[in-house]
Parts: C-alpha cells; sequence; structure tokens
C-alpha cells in the first residue's frame, strides 16, 4: 500500500513491509495504533498514550513494536518527532485531520479504510494487537493472549463468556493473528459492508457474528473480559488484573483526556501503595467527565 509522492524528504513513498519488519517482536507480531492531528497534538492523547507504558508493569518494552498510523501529515510529523515507526496512511480526497465526531462527515471512510488496512497487515504475514490511541496500557496484554486466538476484540460490555456472540464489541481493542481464518474473515467483514449501507465496521462485524461466521472460513472469533481490558462502559475495580482502561463510552475528546488522566494518576498511586506493602482495597476514582 504505497504512499503518493509528495514534496519533502519525510513524505517519499513509504514501504510499509519494511516498517512492519523493523516493528515486529519475534513472532511478526506489531502492536498498531491510528490518529490524526486532533489526538496527536501535543499534551493530547498520544502523549498520555505513551506514558502508560512507562508506568505499566512490564508495558516499556511494548513501544519498540509499536506501529503509529497517521491519518494526516501534521499527526505523521508529531509522530516523526516522539516515535521512530510511523507510518502515513493517505486517502486521496480525504481529510481526516479534524476530529472525527461518531458517525459524521469522513468518520465512516476512515474507519473503513482503517479496517481495510489492517487486512493489509494480516496479508503481509504480521499479527497486530490493533489499540486505540485513548487506551491507556497497564500490564502486557500477550502473556493474557490464547496461543490459539485468532480473532479477539475488547468488549463496551462483556456477558462473561469469551465466545458468545451477546457481547457488546469494540474494536478499539483488536488482537487479530495473521492466519487463512483470519485474512478470510476480514474479506467477509469487508464484503458485508454492502449488506448495512451507511453503518460503520463495528457494527457489521457484531451482526455477522451474531449470524454466525461461515464454516468455511473455519474462524474462531472471541471477545475480552472487561475485568481485565477494560473500558469506561464496564470495567474491572482490581487494580492487581487490569491490563488496559479505554476512554468508551464517552463523547467529547476534552472529557475523554480529562479522565484518562485522572486513571493514571490513579495508578500511580496504585502502584506506590503496592511498592510500599499496602494492599487496602484501592480502585478507580468516580465521578468524573465519563465514568459515572
Amino acid at each position: 500500500m504505497p504512499l503518493a509522492d509528495v514534496d519533502g524528504p519525510q513524505d517519499k513513498p513509504q514501504d510499509l513491509a519494511d516498517l512492519l519488519r523493523r516493528a515486529a517482536n519475534a513472532d511478526r507480531t506489531v502492536l498498531m495504533t491510528a490518529l490524526n492531528e486532533a489526538w496527536a497534538a501535543p499534551g493530547s492523547f498520544l502523549d498520555l498514550f505513551l506514558e502508560s507504558f512507562k508506568h505499566g508493569e512490564n508495558t516499556a518494552h511494548l513501544v519498540q513494536h509499536l506501529l503509529i498510523v497517521a491519518m494526516d501529515k501534521k499527526a505523521f510529523d508529531r509522530c516523526n518527532a516522539v516515535h521512530p515507526f510511523c507510518y502515513w496512511f493517505r486517502v486521496e480526497g480525504m481529510d481526516f485531520a479534524a476530529e472525527q465526531k461518531y458517525m459524521k462527515g469522513d468518520y465512516l471512510e476512515m474507519m473503513w479504510k482503517r479496517n481495510r488496512f489492517q487486512q493489509t497487515i494480516l496479508e503481509l504475514g504480521y499479527t497486530f494487537l490493533f489499540t486505540d490511541v485513548d487506551i491507556l496500557w497497564f500490564r502486557d496484554p500477550f502473556p493474557r493472549m490464547s496461543p490459539a486466538a485468532q480473532v479477539v476484540m475488547s468488549s463496551d460490555f462483556f456477558v462473561g463468556d469469551p465466545d458468545s456472540p451477546g457481547n457488546y464489541p469494540n474494536g478499539g481493542l483488536l488482537y487479530v493473528r495473521s492466519c487463512a481464518g483470519s485474512i478470510g474473515f476480514y474479506e467477509h467483514w469487508q464484503a458485508s459492508r454492502a449488506r448495512f449501507p451507511g453503518m460503520h465496521e463495528q457494527y457489521v462485524f457484531d451482526k455477522i457474528v451474531k449470524e454466525g461466521v461461515p464454516g468455511r472460513l473455519g474462524t474462531r472469533v472471541q471477545f475480552l473480559d472487561t475485568g481485565r481490558f477494560g473500558g469506561f462502559c464496564q470495567h474491572g475495580k482490581d487494580l492487581g488484573r487490569i491490563v488496559t482502561m479505554h476512554a468508551n463510552c464517552c463523547v467529547g475528546l476534552e472529557n475523554k483526556l480529562f479522565d484518562l488522566k485522572n486513571v493514571l494518576e490513579d495508578w500511580k498511586i496504585y502502584k506506590k501503595r503496592v511498592a510500599a506493602g499496602n494492599t487496602d482495597y484501592f480502585s478507580w476514582r468516580v465521578p468524573g467527565r465519563c465514568i459515572h
């Protein structure tokens, strides 16, 4: 998926395969996020996202395998200033720089283009763990992923069974192993868009999983427990188990950022208490602008 030629030494066409080769770990797995100018600005989500890895348990090394996909020029420039693995995903005739309101403007096309980009990663032979940039990271997720996992999505609300289609999917955290089954699933996912015009990729995902994934694909779709991979919709209270915290079920970048900063501060307090031998109950503060 080469880039069009544009002016400037940093804007020359990039080799996605080479970026993946350099970013991936020994198992050909990359951590990946995508952002635009509104999310990449100094003091905004990108800085908080990267800071969380520094304060997590055994998470600092994960940044060495992070590919940041920039949706516009300013996000790409900002990424290059703070991180070694940046890819400018250009879509001719579309501007993804501003905050993309849910289901408004270019939002739908941005989400479907991102979905097709994820499929390209799989086709190049790389497994990925995609994370929205409004997710904070507190523990290494990979030891908590089954070696047999193929397509595993986070949940807004988890019903207790990782295999149940009754879970409420959230594409903000998505682990996909590169294999024939997962690539086939993505092809089925993309093709199903035509049956649900005007709907985003997460809606279509939910529909095709509830319908039942075609048996010929041999794909197992699972969901993550919000007790570990939580969010503002539903999250675990036990900070001894939490892996991630997602600013879902919240409208507005300022509100998300405000509460995520509090979440990171709560995590730092928790770590200090544990280091001092204090095992008394301690959880996230409420209420906030998002967490109620």
